[in-house]
């Protein structure tokens, strides 16, 4: 009997391009799905990576997304706000409730995510919180910094993605720049990425616009 794939969640970064490719060596092509959860927000060479490690893998990349949103800015709209107490709310919209609907309605027996050693204790809450999501570690298996998946990809002869290039420690959401980066992150941006620093300054001001004309301030 065929058992159920196991979901690969690729994202665009290091960590999980490499967690991907850890499982599906370790388990088999013809056992594991690679999917691609898009924001719409992503840098340009961020699809440029996945067709690369598409190749590597030999195993396409599945991409979905919230068919609710054209762009990243209309959940900020929607919502009066970027981020909130419980977290980016593009963040649990265009990621999160996506791989919910997901995971109730296709069969897994596990699925990848890609906490490297810095992060035990994110992979055992979400042992222990969510266990329906039957959740794999292969980087905490394999004892994986981001700094060894990268100089894993590199070695494979995979060109990272342009944010590192950058310096930045992430590659989320690189077409506006991450909400959820902290003050050195967008120090940065203003040095190195005018634009797009200024553009979501204005994008922030509009949502204080858009809670006053709501009487919420």
């Amino acid at each position: 009997m065929k058992t159920d794939p196991i979901i690969c969640w690729f994202s665009g970064g290091v960590t999980l391009a490499v967690a991907c490719k850890l499982t599906i060596d370790k388990y088999g092509k013809e056992n594991c799905r690679c999917i691609f959860i898009d924001t719409k927000n992503e840098d340009d060479d961020s699809y440029r990576f996945l067709k690369d490690c598409q190749l590597w893998y030999g195993v396409k990349i599945e991409t979905i997304t919230n068919m609710s949103y054209d762009n990243i800015q209309e959940v900020w709209e929607k919502f009066l706000g970027m981020n909130f107490a419980h977290g980016a709310i593009c963040s649990s919209e265009l990621k999160r409730a996506v791989r919910i609907e997901f995971q109730k309605t296709n069969q897994f027996s596990h699925q990848v995510f890609g906490f490297d050693t810095s992060e035990p204790r994110r992979a055992l809450a979400m042992k222990a919180n969510y266990p329906d999501t039957k959740p794999i570690f292969p980087l905490l298996e394999s004892n994986l910094t981001k700094e060894n998946c990268v100089s894993y990809l590199q070695d494979n002869g995979i060109r990272i993605p342009d944010a590192y290039r950058y310096g930045f420690r992430n590659n989320n959401c690189f077409k506006t720049g991450c909400v959820q980066g902290g003050i050195g992150y967008w120090q940065k941006m203003k040095r190195d990425f005018l634009d797009k620093f200024n553009a979501m300054a204005g994008m922030v001001e509009n949502t204080i616009d858009y809670k006053a004309k709501a009487g919420l301030q």
